[in-house]
């Protein structure tokens, strides 16, 4: 959950995916190459997303977690 917060705060800023990617899985992971078709740019983009779910109304979930009763 960390790495969709993360994400979301580099997107938000302005990054582009692949700086995203970069600053979250390494610059070393990511081939010029191949960038469009790359597992690591779909995780990427599914973290950013999961960050904006959290946002909008998720993060309550965190917030307002009930312990269960033992």
């Amino acid at each position: 959950m960390s790495e969709a917060v993360r994400a979301l705060d580099a997107h938000g800023a302005g990054g582009t995916y692949r700086v995203v990617a970069e600053a979250l899985f390494g610059r070393k992971r990511i081939s010029d190459r191949t960038w469009k078709t790359h597992d690591l740019r779909y995780r990427t983009v599914r973290l950013a997303q999961s960050g904006f779910a959290l946002v909008r109304d998720g993060y309550r979930e965190l917030l307002w977690h009930r312990r269960r009763e033992k």
